[in-house]
């Protein structure tokens, strides 16, 4: 069976992933939750598929025990991940949407919007694997993109979405084929005339650091990273770093921060559709403060008092969502999802003072005029208003 057969399969069963190992039947995660499907897979078949898909990027797989590629498989954009277990070579497929992801399309909240209005800060979108970050980072991006002319630079590992450039100019790098490491890609950023970085995923104390320098020199930075709300999401970035680093990293941390967005991806059955419910925290004032001082335990009660600056607790996001009643199915999503490589935008052009015209050469020859009065224009000749003064010195 050929990863195409086996992607149509799960794309027709709705599945959001693809698990393939040695020995065992094919898992597909539909709705959540596992089930199995068809006949157990032979060690030596997937080995033979892994070959196949990696090509050029075994001998790096042999090497590592793992490989992070994505790919276009039967028209759908597919992440892949090989990994090597006991039972010799396995996959884990995530299923990308086919669509251009939005805000509307997503089904998100309108005021989520609010995140990429300014110039400069940091905004981290967090949540349990599988949860939808980097489709929200997507449609956060796509605001700008439609929006607003930026230089957007993203730091993937892999590209998950390609993003069709509209107002703004889009660089996207991936990790292991156009750059060596995060870190590497957000030195390199800071020398190529950004005004957004996206950062997949905030890894190390290293590209922690690089991300809150980004955020405070200027720039608008957007990252993900795994948590299951934003006070341990914030927590966890300063408690990636040694003890006598932290107040000044919770200094950083405060002055940076634009909000923070964890969300979970529940199922309502009635739409048969599964969407994301959010909690939001906005960099205000009081949330600021808390962040300098170190005091994450209290963000939960700023959340609750925090709904005129634009932050949600789960419980009232809950309670949008229960009032909900324009859903989007993703056969309503509308636009396809770009594949690279995309065209440039067409950017906003300066307009310049123009240049003052150049003096056309006066023609060497004059015009002949003949016997009966008839003026003759040689081929090259083709100023009007030389042919018009030399008619009127014709007739004195």
């Amino acid at each position: 069976m050929t990863l195409d057969t086996l992607i149509r399969i799960a794309r027709e069963a709705g599945a959001s992933d693809v698990h393939l190992e040695g020995g065992m039947p094919m898992a597909l995660r539909v709705r959540g939750e596992l089930r199995t499907s068809g006949e157990p897979f032979g060690p030596r078949v997937l080995t033979d598929l892994a070959r196949e898909v990696l090509g050029d990027e075994w001998a790096g797989y042999a090497e590592r025990g793992s490989a992070d590629l994505s790919r276009v498989v039967d028209g759908q954009r597919c992440r892949i991940n090989v990994l090597r277990t006991a039972r010799g070579a396995g996959f884990a497929i995530r299923l990308l949407s086919s669509f251009q992801a939005t805000l509307r399309s997503l089904n998100l909240h309108p005021d989520l919007a609010q995140l990429v209005k300014p110039h400069h800060g940091l905004v981290l979108i967090t949540g349990p694997t599988g949860s939808g970050k980097t489709s929200t980072l997507a449609a956060l991006l796509q605001e700008l993109n439609l929006r607003e002319a930026r230089h957007i630079i993203t730091v993937e590992s892999p590209i998950e979405y390609a993003l069709a450039p509209r107002r703004s100019f889009i660089r996207q790098r991936e990790v292991g084929r156009d750059t060596p490491s995060f870190a590497q890609a957000l030195e390199d950023s800071l020398r190529e005339d950004p005004d957004v970085l996206m950062v997949g995923e905030l890894r190390t104390p290293e590209v922690m650091r690089l991300t809150l320098s980004a955020a405070e020199t200027g720039h608008l930075v957007l990252a993900t990273m795994h948590s299951s709300t934003v006070a341990e999401a914030l927590q966890r970035v300063v408690g990636a770093f040694a003890p006598e680093a932290q107040a000044g990293i919770c200094m950083q941390l405060a002055d940076a921060l634009v909000g923070a967005v964890a969300q979970r991806l529940i199922y309502r059955p009635e739409l048969d559709l599964r969407i994301p419910e959010c909690e939001v925290l906005m960099g205000s004032t009081p949330v600021r403060a808390l962040v300098r001082s170190g005091q994450f335990f209290k963000l939960g009660s700023a959340l609750e008092t925090g709904a005129a600056d634009g932050s949600w607790t789960f419980a009232r996001y809950g309670e949008w969502l229960a009032r909900r009643k324009d859903w989007v199915h993703p056969s309503q999503a509308g636009e396809p999802a770009a594949e690279l490589p995309v065209t440039a935008p067409a950017l906003p052009r300066v307009r310049s003072a123009p240049a003052p015209a150049a003096a056309k050469p006066r023609p060497q020859a004059a015009p002949a005029v003949a016997e009966d009065g008839r003026l003759e224009i040689a081929a090259e000749e083709d100023d009007l208003l030389d042919v018009v003064a030399e008619l009127e010195r014709s007739k004195n």
